[in-house]
């Protein structure tokens, strides 16, 4: 641990991390209700080009990042974290007034590639957190990264939609003012957290490839199932972010502020469900039935949202969908069980990439499925069908997972200790 010259110097660097990441949050949630629109917008209104060019945006976006994020901890390693993390800021926050001030499709393209790599500083803030705290306070201050995500995730969409009310281009100088004001404020109160003598002596690409961890789960076939199941569970949740705005506006007419407000609700739901339902469902029904029942509940919920024929409808969807949150936790902790304890980190980070992995291949399928079959060449209209696939792939997931989570496939769990005298 490098500690830094006083608690109170601590405790503003990590508030500043803190709003780091929410801001690189909020830069993608407040934009998610207006983006697809201003798209719509450059290609002349047609919501099935639209769909197409907001899939290929979310498809280059993830490409980047994926690339990114390990390059930009490499790079943290090497000349620290501050000038990094600084410059991430900065540069998201000139990248929002380029795309403010987009006058086409190929402009704002352009801005969002690099926002991606901008804001892939994720992985640059973990470490920062690392360096700065102790191993059995590390915990709370990697809790305060995922209080970040979700704040952010809803407060972003929310915003975005009302300011994509006024105007499309407000909620990019919003995010612009964010990005540009924490650059400030860091430039003053951040110290460096990684010490000269302890930096990588030079750049290292070994760690900076991001197809390293994913290579990794080949010596581990045990949970090849389970990994499965992570991989398609994520790709299936790209649908929202690929598809729901677009998908709102042709099947209700819903605008940019209802899509903000929706996309609010779930994210107050998720929260709701990990903070106060999670631990209890996955103790009360055990690993195996809580991954079953979390991925029931969003091939159901996604089923809801594919055949809804009004609003209502679709909200009823909501709250079934939200207790698929489940799943997740449960599958992870079957996976820990399978895996030594020496590898936890590196599993953990092999799955890191492979959800990034689906992020960049689930837009392209769905954003491409919901164009065509709104499409003057689609045998049937069907503005749902992105939700009916997803729904398809976690029912796919609940069999594999049913499938590989028996007592022929799992260790047993340890019993209690032995009495002693």
């Amino acid at each position: 641990m490098n500690p830094l010259p006083a608690t109170g110097a601590r405790k503003a660097a990590l508030a500043f991390i803190f709003i780091t990441v929410l801001i690189d949050v909020l830069a993608f949630g407040v934009i998610i209700p207006v983006l697809p629109h201003l798209v719509q917008q450059f290609v002349g209104g047609d919501t099935s080009t639209a769909a197409y060019w907001t899939g290929a945006f979310a498809f280059s976006f993830s490409l980047v990042q994926f690339f990114s994020a390990p390059i930009q901890g490499a790079l943290s390693d090497r000349y620290g974290r501050r000038p990094v993390i600084l410059v991430s800021c900065l540069g998201l926050g000139l990248d929002f007034i380029f795309m403010a001030l987009a006058p086409n499709l190929a402009w704002l393209f352009v801005g969002r590639i690099i926002s991606a790599a901008t804001s892939a500083s994720f992985t640059t803030a973990n470490a920062y957190i690392a360096d700065v705290t102790a191993p059995e306070a590390r915990a709370k201050s990697f809790g305060m990264i995922g209080a970040a995500f979700g704040l952010g995730f809803i407060i972003g969409p929310l915003l975005g939609g009302v300011l994509g009310d006024i105007d499309h281009r407000l909620p990019f100088w919003f995010s612009a003012c964010l990005a540009l004001l924490n650059f400030g404020y860091g430039l003053f109160v951040l110290p460096e957290s990684l010490p000269k003598e302890k930096r990588a002596p030079v750049f290292d690409w070994q760690h900076a490839r991001p197809m390293g961890g994913v290579n990794m789960l080949r010596q581990y076939p045990q949970i090849w199932g389970l990994v499965a199941v992570v991989f398609v569970a994520n790709f299936a949740h790209y649908v929202y972010p690929s598809t729901f705005v677009l998908f709102a506006d042709a099947s209700y007419g819903w605008k940019e502020k209802q899509a903000g407000y929706v996309l609010s609700v779930v994210g107050v739901l998720s929260v709701i469900v990990n903070v106060l339902l999670v631990g209890r469902l996955v103790k009360a029904f055990g690993e195996r039935r809580a991954v079953m029942f979390g991925l029931a509940c969003g091939t159901l919920g996604f089923l809801v949202y594919g055949l809804a024929g009004s609003g209502w409808m679709f909200m009823l969807g909501l709250p079934i969908s939200a207790l698929w949150a489940i799943a997740a936790p449960a599958t992870q902790a079957l996976i820990t069980r399978q895996v030594p304890a020496d590898a936890q980190g590196r599993i953990q980070g092999a799955l890191s990439s492979l959800v990034s992995l689906a992020g960049i291949f689930a837009p392209a399928v769905f954003a491409g499925a919901f164009g065509f079959f709104i499409g003057p060449h689609a045998p049937v209209r069907l503005p749902g069908i992105a939700f009916l696939i997803a729904a398809v792939m976690l029912a796919f997931a609940a069999f594999v997972a049913w499938r590989y989570t028996d007592a022929a496939h799992l260790p047993p769990k340890p019993g209690p200790a032995p009495a002693t005298r």
